[in-house]
C-alpha cells in the first residue's frame, strides 16, 4: 500500500496537521524543516511570499500550502506561469481585457487578478515578466488595483500574491532586467528551497514514497530498493532534483521486473555509463557559480573522508589547467599569458616550473634554445608590442626574484 502523502515514511504519527509537516511535503532535513516552518507562519498573514528554488524542487507545493493554510483557503487559488506566454498574451492573461482592445478581443474578459479575488495567486517564473508588466504588478501590489487591457476603469481586488523564481533575482536588477522595488515589495517573506544534493537524507523517503506510489498504480510488484541502487540514487546530484528523482522511479517501476529496484533499472547517468549534464542557464550561458559548486562538490566526494590534500587536489589541478589553456590561446607567448591571466611573468614562470609545464615549450631551435617566439635574447617584458620569449627550458635560468 502506498505511503500517505502527508506522512513523513519512517515517522508514524507525524501528519500534515503537525508542525513539522504540509501536506504532500516528504523528508525531513533541516533544510525542508526550515521551509516547513516559515510555511506555516507566513500562511495565516497577509503578506507577499517570494519562493526561491530550482526547477522541479516543489515551489508549487509550498505555494499550494500557503494558500491552503491560511484564512483564504476557501477563496480560488490561481496560477499563472509567467514564463509560457508572451508579454502581450500574459498582460491579458494577468489583468484582462475589453472588447477590441487589440486583434482577436472579440468580448470582454476578466483576468486571472479578478478570478483570484478574495483568494490568492501565484506567479511561477515572475523573473520572466518585461518591464512594463512589473510596473502594473507592482501597482497592483501597493494599491490593489489596475485596469483591464484597453479599458479606463480602474478595478480593486483583494488578492494575496505568491510568487516563485528560479533565478536570482538580485542578479537580474543588476542586469536591469528586474526592478528594485518590485523585489523588495515581493521579497517580504522569503522561502528558499534547497535542491536535492544539499538534503540528501530526504533522498530514501522520496524513492519508497515514489516507488510504493508507481507500483500501485501499475499493479507491480516492486516495493523494495537494492542497496547499492539506493546508494546510486543517494550520490546523484539530481540536476532536476524531485521531479527528476519521480521520473526514474516510475520508469524503473514500468521497465522493471520483480519485487525490487535494481541498478540496471536505473537510467545510465546514474550508473555512470553517461556524462553528467551540464549546468546552464536559460538562453545558454554558464552559470559559473553553479560549475565551482560542482566542481568543489565531485573533487570532495572522489577524495574521500581521509584526504588531506583537498587543496592541491581541486585548486591545484584547476590552476594548472587555466595556465595551460591561456598558455596555448596566447601561443605559448609568456608575457602574453601573464597579461591574460593578471599575474606577474615571474610569477608565471615559478607555476610553469611547479606544474611541470615548462617541458611543453617545444623542440629546441637553431640556436639549441627553444624554438618559441623572440629567441633573440632580448629582453621584452617592458615592450608589449613584441612577442615574449618562449617557455624556459631546463637549463635556462630562473628570473631575477626582483623582477616579481
Amino acid at each position: 500500500m502506498a505511503h500517505d502523502p502527508r506522512t513523513i515514511p519512517g515517522a508514524p504519527g507525524l501528519r500534515a496537521g503537525d508542525d513539522l509537516t504540509l501536506p504532500g511535503v516528504i523528508g525531513s532535513s533541516q533544510g525542508l524543516r526550515e521551509v516547513v516552518r516559515t510555511t506555516r507562519q507566513v500562511a495565516p498573514s497577509r503578506a507577499c511570499v517570494l519562493i526561491v528554488g530550482e526547477t522541479g524542487t516543489g515551489k508549487e507545493l509550498i505555494a499550494r500550502a500557503i494558500h491552503d493554510l491560511s484564512p483564504r483557503s476557501t477563496g480560488p487559488y490561481i496560477r499563472v506561469n509567467c514564463g509560457a506566454l508572451s508579454e502581450g498574451l500574459l498582460e491579458s492573461e494577468l489583468f484582462g481585457h475589453v472588447k477590441g482592445s487589440f486583434t482577436g478581443a472579440v468580448d470582454n474578459r476578466t483576468g486571472r487578478f479578478e478570478a483570484a479575488h478574495t483568494g490568492s495567486i501565484f506567479l511561477d517564473e515572475i523573473n520572466s515578466t518585461s518591464p512594463k508588466l512589473q510596473v502594473k504588478l507592482l501597482r497592483v501590489l501597493q494599491e490593489g488595483e489596475f485596469e483591464r487591457v484597453g479599458d479606463n476603469n480602474t478595478k480593486k481586488v483583494d488578492t494575496r500574491i505568491i510568487a516563485a523564481t528560479n533565478r536570482d533575482l538580485l542578479e537580474e536588477i543588476d542586469t536591469n532586467r528586474f526592478r528594485e522595488d518590485l523585489y523588495y515589495r515581493l521579497n517580504v517573506v522569503p522561502i528558499y528551497l534547497p535542491p536535492m544534493r544539499e538534503r540528501r537524507e530526504d533522498i530514501e523517503p522520496l524513492v519508497l514514497y515514489f516507488l510504493n506510489r508507481y507500483a500501485e498504480q501499475n499493479r507491480r510488484e516492486m516495493r523494495r530498493v537494492h542497496p547499492e541502487a539506493m546508494r546510486l540514487l543517494r550520490d546523484h546530484d539530481w540536476p532536476g532534483n524531485v521531479r527528476e528523482l519521480q521520473n526514474y522511479v516510475e520508469r524503473a517501476v514500468i521497465l522493471g521486473t520483480g519485487p525490487e529496484l535494481l541498478v540496471e533499472h536505473l537510467p545510465p547517468q546514474l550508473r555512470g555509463q553517461m556524462a553528467p549534464r551540464p549546468i546552464r542557464l536559460r538562453g545558454g550561458g554558464t552559470d559559473m557559480n553553479a560549475l565551482c559548486t560542482e566542481l568543489v562538490r565531485q573533487g570532495v566526494r572522489a577524495a574521500g573522508p581521509a584526504a588531506n590534500d583537498l587543496y592541491d587536489r581541486i585548486v591545484g589541478r584547476v590552476e594548472r589547467e587555466l595556465i595551460q589553456q591561456v598558455l596555448q590561446t596566447c601561443d605559448r607567448v609568456q608575457i602574453k599569458a601573464a597579461a591574460r591571466l593578471g599575474i606577474n611573468r615571474n610569477t608565471l614562470h615559478k607555476k610553469l616550473s611547479e606544474y611541470r609545464l615548462d617541458s611543453d615549450a617545444g623542440t629546441p631551435g637553431p640556436s639549441g634554445g627553444s624554438s618559441g617566439r623572440n629567441g633573440d635574447g632580448h629582453d621584452h617584458d617592458h615592450d608589449e608590442n613584441e612577442e615574449d620569449h618562449s617557455l624556459p627550458g631546463a637549463g635556462e635560468p630562473a628570473l631575477p626574484a626582483d623582477e616579481e
